[in-house]
């Protein structure tokens, strides 16, 4: 079976097309600036690289000319759509509503509205890009594969908010989690790596990069995760603020004369390392920043790093202990420096860096030592391929 994995963005849409029989990917590219003057479309097969650019209104356009491109007789990957077996599709926020991926119908469809309120900036162009799917491949099996869905099988002592009760009655205020795609793919590829099934093992999975979260997983089962409500908790991000303190938000709304949206924007887009740093989002460049003397550069990495250690630790002591971390995502995945600045301190727990396999090793590898008693796992995360695997499992 080949499946079409969609990843809709506001103005932008990410597709693989991988070949299920061997989950090799057969294609894949990147269209951008949907709706907007520019827009194009990055398209790679093999070794091959295209790029066409064309007015795109829509998603709908913008499904089309990903159809277009994946028949193309010169740089296509398929020669009609009948050899594509489903479509997968990544949707942001499933709320309550489902502790798993789903085929999708009607009824789905009406439940991922209803919790665009929890998620108003991703599940309508999640929408939007099944809908466009549906309107082109109309007798395509698809499936919606949820963000939140992972972490669902936390306890409710770690989902609800000390608020009153009503309003996660009424309103469903409570913990959700994101990139569960994520750290469900790790979790399970450390499980392997470890030749243990993955109700034997206490893991914590770092999810490090412009959005980064930590999961505490014990019984094969989410246990705890940083991101709440929304993605904007938890550790310091690129952009985002992390944790604080609520009453934070009225003192400077006063302060600088901003209301309700305003705040929310700078929390969201001016502050993480970005707002500590005054430099970049990007941990590469406030590292270079670093490195000639910059005190905020290194304050900002300084802030993330001993955040993400304190709920490495927090959790260790939530789960009673831990076998296994695993780091994933661009930094997690490849920054080394970084992984034992966040590490160095975590002895105590059993944790032993090997320098060598931290700063040389490739792909999925170990970066502890023989005698560490806590292994330490750098694992590539692969979203799209954990979507196509759900797909495919639903769609035999």
């Amino acid at each position: 079976m080949k499946v079409l994995v969609i990843n809709a963005g506001s103005s932008s849409l990410k597709y693989q097309l991988i070949d299920m029989e061997n989950e090799s990917v057969i294609a894949k590219g990147l269209v951008e600036r949907i709706g907007i003057e520019g827009s194009n479309i990055a398209h790679k097969k093999g070794g091959d690289k295209i790029e066409i650019k064309k007015p795109l209104a829509n998603h709908v356009e913008a499904i089309q000319l990903v159809l277009e491109v994946l028949q193309n007789k010169e740089y296509g990957a398929v020669s009609s759509m009948d050899e594509i077996g489903a479509v997968g599709h990544r949707v942001v926020h499933g709320g309550e509503s489902f502790s798993g991926s789903v085929l999708i119908d009607d009824s789905v469809m009406d439940a991922i509205r209803a919790n665009i309120d929890l998620a108003p900036l991703h599940n309508p162009a999640n929408i939007m890009g099944i809908e466009a799917c549906k309107a082109v491949m109309p007798n395509t099996p698809m499936v919606a594969v949820f963000d939140t869905a992972f972490h669902q099988t936390m306890p409710a002592s770690s989902f609800i908010y000390a608020l009153p009760y009503e309003v996660y009655e009424q309103y469903k205020v409570r913990r959700y989690g994101f990139h569960g795609t994520s750290h469900k793919f790790v979790a399970e590829q450390a499980a392997i790596m470890m030749n243990k099934p993955l109700k034997d093992i206490k893991l914590i999975t770092c999810h490090l990069g412009n959005g980064s979260s930590i999961t505490a997983i014990k019984d094969g089962k989410v246990l705890d995760t940083t991101m709440g409500l929304t993605p904007l908790e938890g550790v310091p991000m690129g952009t985002r603020s992390g944790d604080l303190d609520p009453a934070i938000l009225e003192f400077l709304m006063a302060k600088l004369d901003m209301n309700v949206a305003q705040i929310t924007n700078y929390l969201n887009k001016k502050s993480g390392i970005l707002g500590i740093s005054g430099i970049s989002s990007d941990f590469r460049d406030l590292i270079a920043a670093s490195k000639e003397g910059n005190e905020r550069a290194a304050l900002a990495l300084d802030v993330f790093c001993y955040r993400v250690r304190k709920y490495i630790g927090a959790y260790a002591a939530a789960m009673g202990g831990v076998d296994a971390i695993v780091f994933t995502a661009g930094v997690g995945e490849n920054n080394s420096g970084l992984r034992k600045k966040i590490m160095t301190g975590m002895e105590y727990l059993g944790f032993i860096i090997d320098d060598a396999k931290n700063e040389n090793g490739k792909d999925a590898f170990v970066m502890t030592a023989d005698s560490s008693k806590v292994t330490g796992f750098v694992i590539p995360t692969n979203e799209e391929l954990m979507i196509a695997r759900d797909t495919k499992a639903l769609c035999k």
